[in-house]
């Protein structure tokens, strides 16, 4: 399988962690944590944390450096997780 699509793969699922770990600091369903820049900064803390496995697991050139981690991984992990929070808090 190529690098782009284990990226791209292993970012969206990582979002959808991060949406829902994000509607529920959102919300409050965690005991005494309802805190809107906690859910934020939850997941920007989940986007680092895989792409620094990301860089482990393929290495540094095989990613692309900063543009390849840009195009398949930010953009597709920002879409997922803010789609999967949007989705659960509307429910």
């Amino acid at each position: 399988m190529d690098i782009e699509i284990k990226l791209v793969s292993i970012h969206t699922v990582l979002a959808i962690v991060a949406g829902a770990i994000s509607y529920l600091l959102y919300i409050g369903a965690i005991a005494g944590l309802k805190n809107e820049f906690l859910a934020v900064f939850a997941g920007l803390i989940i986007l680092y944390l895989g792409g620094q496995l990301c860089e482990r697991l393929f290495g540094k050139e095989e990613v692309g450096g900063m543009s390849g981690w840009l195009w398949n991984g930010i953009v597709p992990f920002f879409f997922v997780w803010i789609l999967v929070w949007v989705i659960l808090y509307n429910l």
